[in-house]
């Protein structure tokens, strides 16, 4: 399964419909991403239609489709992928249950767009790019960072030469957890979950930079846990923590350019988010809140000169 747009998968399926018909797993009316992202954004476009929404239990299910106006709704996630009138499921769980989830889609034949971390590891994903591959249906990981605005013009910047020739980038950035989580989250401590600093934070922050500037060509990189013991808000109760917190790459890209990215949780008073291009004719500046280019609004600066 490739981090490119499903459309860029010239061996996949076509999908002729004007309108698809989506089917959403992983809902919850009151939090989460397909309430809060992904349903609103789908409603927003003319050409997907949410034809079935399913949860973990039947109860919660019942009170999606009540929420979203949605009639077909179900507990089990392999009655709304065998639905006839469903051409792409929306994988929108914790991390642990993508691969589960995306295979049974995938099984089914129906394109499918996870939420990224794609899986747990490198065996994940892989298992679920050959099962695609073997399926020959359309699939995309929710790298959405790639399409926000301030992405684009920074490509547009670089395009018309503001900066001239890249020499060098550097990204810096702290994301927002630090030595205290809330209950919901705590699945994100055990790096065996595949959800922590290295996969989000830092997975996204990096396939930001790859994707304007190149891919690296040869790296250094390491990884450190500085915060070992987590407190989760509420109860108190204090959680031992395996996922590092601490994530530094210094390289060279393909271009030649030297690049460097250093992702940490919360620091007192750290930078949130800076990534700098530097060039032979001016510098660019995009900034956010946090290390999640994928969320915080980006605002991009640039000098000449």
């Amino acid at each position: 399964m490739a981090r490119t747009e499903a459309g860029d998968t010239t061996s996949a399926v076509a999908i002729h419909q004007s309108t698809l018909g989506i089917g959403i797993i992983g809902v919850n009316p009151a939090w989460g991403w397909a309430a809060t992202a992904h349903i609103p954004a789908l409603r927003a476009l003319p050409n997907y239609e949410i034809r079935a929404l399913s949860a973990r239990s039947a109860e919660s299910a019942r009170a999606a489709g009540q929420a979203f106006g949605v009639s077909a709704v179900f507990s089990d996630h392999q009655q709304l992928v065998m639905q006839p009138d469903i051409d792409l499921v929306a994988v929108t769980v914790k991390v642990p249950h993508h691969r589960e989830l995306v295979s049974a889609a995938l099984a089914a034949g129906k394109a499918v767009y996870c939420e990224w971390p794609l899986g747990r590891d490198l065996d994940d994903a892989r298992a679920m790019a050959a099962l695609a591959a073997e399926k020959g249906v359309r699939t995309v990981a929710g790298l959405q960072a790639r399409q926000a605005p301030a992405i684009e013009f920074v490509q547009q910047l670089l395009r018309d030469g503001y900066v001239g020739e890249v020499l060098s980038t550097t990204m810096v950035g702290v994301s927002i957890a630090g030595d205290a989580l809330v209950q919901p989250n705590a699945y994100m401590l055990d790096k065996t979950n595949g959800a922590n600093l290295l996969t989000v934070p830092f997975g996204h922050s990096l396939d930001t930079l790859s994707y304007v500037l190149g891919e690296f060509a040869e790296l250094s990189a390491v990884a450190d846990l500085r915060r070992p013991l987590i407190t989760i808000e509420g109860t108190g109760e204090q959680i031992v923590k395996t996922a590092a917190d601490q994530i530094a790459v210094i390289g060279t890209l393909t271009s030649g350019a030297t690049a460097s990215i250093h992702i940490r949780e919360a620091v007192a008073g750290g930078t949130g988010f800076l990534w700098e291009i530097n060039g032979t004719d001016g510098t660019l500046r995009i900034t956010a809140d946090a290390a999640l280019p994928e969320i915080f609004p980006l605002t991009v600066a640039g000098a000449q000169g």
